[in-house]
This record gives structure tokens, C-alpha cells and sequence, in this order.
């Protein structure tokens, strides 16, 4: 009597795949979402609302960034609030003292007294690359966080603040935000902070925006020591670009990127300046390869003072002088 070995089930490449990529998604999920929390905003009423007008409460995500208790949010979410509450994911609560906050980017600082708190780590959003996994978590609900996956869709994005500015550098990604995941972090597959989960545009599918970790850095750094952020501003909206090759070879230029000029303020310091398709590879001899650079560089030194920009304009190499004005 002969008998018959079957074969071993062959596993498709694309399933192990898939599995990866859930591990690596799951395992995010575990370690990032200790330190996210939901922050519960009450905002002082209008005295004569108008029809159709939000409630003055709100509810939004922030993570947890140090021991001590200082957590990340958006402006937005807690602009103007008479008192704050922040839900952990194990169910605590704490009242949440607002440190600072910065409109230009829609960033706040909270700062809640808790024990034994998780917090994640700011990763390097410079290194990015548009494919990259990106997964956004949110704490809308208190008790249960929700993650959503996707890629980095686009970088160097500039997107409208409620305040009517405009925030440069912004990732682009798929992984959809859910009501209020505003302020949750967007992180990569190692767990570190990549964004700051900001907006979505509800009338388009799926696109979702998040203020670059380096950005958010320096802000959050700016809020702990004194508060708020200070700084100058010249009235361009603009974003990283490439400079192309021959020009930096030919001007013998510090770097290969610059800040592409979209758009210059008519009334705003660089008009008739700057000008569209200007691109800015220097402040004050120092390289500029993004706009982090030049927010770093615009800071309260430079308010009314006379600086030089080092720009090409139509393959020509310039230096010009703007006179930045405070930010409101």
C-alpha cells in the first residue's frame, strides 16, 4: 500500500508582508499609546450666540512629551479655555495648566502633576521620505485610543491656521484623522514623534496634514522657557525645494535645497523684495535648506532689525535686505 506526503501549504510572499507591517503597526500602537491623552476643553460661553454656533467645549488629543508632565496639543484645541482636563489612557485625570501657545503653528504646551507618566520622543522629520509608514493616534474618547496607518504622502506643505496664517513645512499623509485626534502625534515605525497631527480637509478623501516634529521642537522649546514664541516674520509663504544642480555647482552654494517664494504679503516686510519664484539659500551668511531653518533664524533678534537674504533669482545669485516685523 503506498501513501502520499503532501506538501507543505506555500505562503504567499505578499502575506508575510502584510504580517509585517501589522506587527509593526501593533507594536507602535503598544509603546506610543501609553502617552497619548484626550484634553477636555470648557471655553467661556458667547453671550449671544449665533444660530448654528459650537458649544463652548471641545475635546481633542495631546502625548505626553517628559516625566514631569508637559504635553502637546494644538492651539486650536485649547485656545481660550477657562479650564482643561486631561484623561489619560489608563483612566486618570488631571487639570491641565496651558504653559503657552504658538497660533502661527497651532502648537500648546500643557502641563498636567501626575505620577509614573509615559512619554515619547521627538524623531527627525528632515529625514523623511514621501512612502514612508506614518501612523496617526488620537485619544478622543478618554479610555480607548484609535490608530489609523498609512504613508508620508507629501512634505514641505503649507497649510492656513485658524489664526489666518500660514504654517510651512507641513507632512502630507493618508492615515485619516478621526474627530478628535487633532493633536495626537503622527509617528514612524520605530515609535518616535514625526508630526503633530493638526487638520484634515474634509471635503477631499483622506488628506491629512501634521506639523513636523522640528518645528515642533524648537516651538516647544520656546514655550517652556518664556511661554510664547517670539519672532520675526517677512511675509512670504514658500517651501523646500531642490536648487538645481548647475546653480549650486556654478555658485559654488552651501547647500542643495532652499526655500522655494510661492506668495509675498503686499503690505508685509519682504514686499517688493522677494518675489515669486525667489530662492532663498541663505540669512545672514548662514545656509537656509528648509523652512525650519529660516523660522529658527527668525527669531527675536531679528525684529526691525536689517537682515540680508541670499537668494537666486532667475539663476542669478543676490543678497537683499528685509526688515522682519513681530509676529502677532
Amino acid at each position: 500500500m503506498s501513501t502520499s506526503i503532501q506538501a507543505p501549504e506555500t505562503i504567499h510572499p505578499d502575506a508575510l508582508l502584510l504580517d509585517a507591517y501589522s506587527r509593526t503597526v501593533v507594536g507602535v500602537s503598544q509603546s506610543v499609546s501609553p502617552s497619548v491623552v484626550q484634553i477636555k476643553v470648557a471655553k467661556k460661553p458667547n453671550p449671544q450666540p449665533r444660530q448654528g454656533q459650537a458649544q463652548p467645549f471641545g475635546t481633542g488629543s495631546g502625548f505626553i512629551i517628559s516625566t514631569d508632565g508637559f504635553i502637546v496639543t494644538n492651539s486650536h484645541v485649547v485656545s481660550g479655555a477657562q479650564k482643561i482636563e486631561v484623561v489619560l489612557q489608563d483612566g486618570r485625570e488631571y487639570s491641565g495648566k496651558l504653559v503657552g501657545e504658538d497660533p502661527a503653528t497651532d502648537l500648546a504646551l500643557l502641563q498636567i502633576d501626575g505620577d509614573s507618566l509615559r512619554a515619547v520622543r521627538f524623531g527627525d522629520s528632515e529625514s523623511l521620505q514621501v512612502g514612508q509608514l506614518a501612523v496617526a493616534i488620537g485619544n478622543p474618547y478618554g479610555f480607548q485610543y484609535s490608530v489609523t496607518a498609512g504613508v508620508i504622502s507629501a512634505l514641505g506643505r503649507t497649510l492656513r491656521s485658524e489664526s489666518g496664517r500660514l504654517i510651512d513645512d507641513v507632512i502630507q499623509t493618508d492615515a485619516a484623522l478621526n474627530p478628535g485626534n487633532s493633536g495626537g502625534p503622527l509617528v514612524d515605525s520605530q515609535g518616535q514623534v514625526i508630526g503633530v497631527n493638526t487638520a484634515v480637509i474634509l471635503p477631499a478623501q483622506g488628506l491629512c496634514f501634521a506639523v513636523s516634529s522640528s518645528l515642533a521642537k524648537y516651538v516647544v522649546g520656546r514655550l517652556i522657557i518664556e511661554g510664547k514664541v517670539r519672532r520675526g516674520f517677512i511675509g512670504i509663504s514658500g517651501q523646500t525645494a531642490p536648487i538645481n544642480p548647475r546653480s549650486v555647482s556654478f555658485h559654488q552654494l552651501p547647500n542643495k535645497t532652499g526655500i522655494l517664494v510661492q506668495g509675498v504679503e503686499p503690505s508685509g516686510p519682504a514686499s517688493g523684495v522677494l518675489m515669486p519664484g525667489d530662492i532663498i539659500f541663505g540669512f545672514e551668511g548662514q545656509p537656509v535648506h528648509s523652512i525650519d531653518d529660516l523660522h529658527k533664524h527668525l527669531n527675536e533678534t531679528t525684529i526691525n532689525r536689517m537682515v540680508e537674504i541670499s537668494l537666486l533669482r532667475n539663476g542669478q545669485k543676490e543678497n537683499v535686505g528685509v526688515r522682519p516685523k513681530e509676529m502677532k
